[in-house]
């Protein structure tokens, strides 16, 4: 199954092996565009349609984190003559981009799958946040995608303020490329459009109002993304309402998000230890192994602490996100546990059913 129709969509060797172990090896595969509450749209070499999932799939998911997101590869039938098809199942992912849904409730919310590289949105202007970006970019790593920051507005502030944030991404051991833009003046387009590679997958993640649409729009070159003016302030006005896959003219495909005003970690060890690289080097020569490098003697990331080496914010933000998404893995664990053992007792119940009749 690698037609080079579906390579131009983002197919691999990775999806194509799983394809092949079908037992239907000719089985139809889509691309997952967008989510419209029970619908999806989907895209093949064929074009765009719309399908639906299948009994099977939207019952027995324990999780909607196993439902079809954005970016998702799916098993799909559908015959001319249908108007919708029906989803059967969903493709492991390559990569992801998750999160703890907002609210109470530990729940994973799956942002988009199978994404290349992750681009974090700021804008210069008012949008600026160091502690933000880190948890962008822990998200990123966990999901084992590439992460990249561009900085947007650029046009309302001074080249030295520019400068300045560049320079505390860095000191904060921040190592991602960072680009620079401007969507009035178009200053940093051309930089931008060069690291979009076709038959890429790019998600365009960030607050609301830090210019992601609008930026979109540019590249597309035409206003396919809703967009709302610029507040007197320099603040835009959040327009995005779903997550949709956007083919670019050079082939490139792009993701745009909805602002995130809540944004908890979960399951983030790997994202971690990836985005805090500098900490967890000099954790090596810590003089116990379970050093928490907060009060223990011979603490080596304490003594790079006290010497400067290691930013205070940056280490506060690694202290903070590790205790964080520790207690949100516990507490999700917990709850796969009992969704699991509901959905046996389900299974059962209907098994009983069946034996009954």
């Amino acid at each position: 199954m690698n037609n080079p129709n579906l390579i131009a969509l983002g197919w691999d060797t990775w999806f194509a092996d799983q394809a092949s172990a079908l037992s239907d090896p000719a089985a139809a595969v889509a691309r997952v565009a967008a989510v419209d509450r029970d619908q999806l749209l989907l895209l093949n070499p064929s074009g765009v349609f719309r399908a639906r999932l299948a009994g099977k799939l939207l019952y027995d998911t324990v999780s909607s984190a196993e439902r079809p997101c954005v970016g998702d590869w799916v098993y799909v039938d559908k015959s001319p003559a249908d108007q919708f098809g029906l989803v059967h199942g969903v493709l492991a992912r390559k990569t992801c981009l998750r999160r703890k849904a907002a609210g109470e409730a530990v729940e994973v919310q799956m942002i988009a799958a199978n994404v290349d590289a992750v681009i974090v949105v700021q804008s210069c202007h008012y949008d600026f946040n160091l502690k933000r970006l880190e948890r962008y970019l822990v998200m990123a790593r966990d999901g084992g995608t590439t992460p990249c920051i561009l900085l947007t507005k650029t046009d309302l502030v001074e080249p030295a303020v520019v400068a300045a944030q560049v320079a505390q991404i860095r000191s904060a051991g921040i190592d991602a490329p960072v680009l620079t833009l401007s969507n009035l003046t178009r200053d940093g387009m051309t930089e931008l459009q060069r690291v979009l590679d076709p038959g890429k997958t790019y998600c365009f993640v960030g607050s609301s109002g830090v210019g992601k649409s609008t930026l979109i729009n540019g590249l597309i070159g035409r206003d396919l993304m809703e967009t709302n003016l610029v507040s007197d302030t320099g603040e835009g006005r959040h327009t995005t309402v779903r997550r949709e896959l956007i083919i670019l003219a050079n082939g490139a495909m792009v993701i745009d998000n909805p602002g995130m005003r809540e944004f908890g970690v979960l399951g983030t060890g790997g994202g971690i230890e990836a985005s805090y690289a500098d900490i967890i080097a000099r954790a090596g020569r810590c003089r116990f192994r379970d050093c928490t490098h907060t009060n223990e003697p011979g603490c080596a990331v304490a003594q790079e602490l006290a010497s400067g080496e290691i930013d205070t914010e940056h280490y506060e933000n690694f202290l903070k996100l590790k205790k964080e998404s520790a207690y949100h893995d516990l507490s999700y664990a917990g709850k796969r546990k009992k969704d699991k053992e509901f959905g046996r007792f389900i299974k059962s119940v209907k098994k009983g059913l069946k034996e009954d009749e």
